[in-house]
């Protein structure tokens, strides 16, 4: 199951992303914060991953934002 979730974002990485420049506000980017997230929390982890890609906008501070060890839709205020 995990494996159809992050098929689509491995697919945006490889054959999408490299066509516009990198805008990510957060380390690590949206799209590993997402995979990472799935692989965590399962399918949670769509929910977590369509909550940072919300939260990823010019008007954010970004920066360090991992994925946290409970399931969560708010930014992990935790930063190293």
């Amino acid at each position: 199951m995990k494996k159809l979730l992050i098929a689509p974002v491995r697919f945006y990485q490889k054959f999408i992303s490299p066509f516009f420049p990198a805008s990510c506000r957060y380390r690590p980017t949206c799209s590993a914060y997402m995979i990472e997230a799935i692989e965590k929390h399962g399918l949670k982890g769509v929910l977590m991953g369509i909550a940072r890609i919300l939260r990823c906008h010019p008007f954010v501070n970004g920066g360090y934002d991992p994925v946290p060890d409970h399931f969560t839709l708010r930014r992990n205020k935790r930063r190293k």
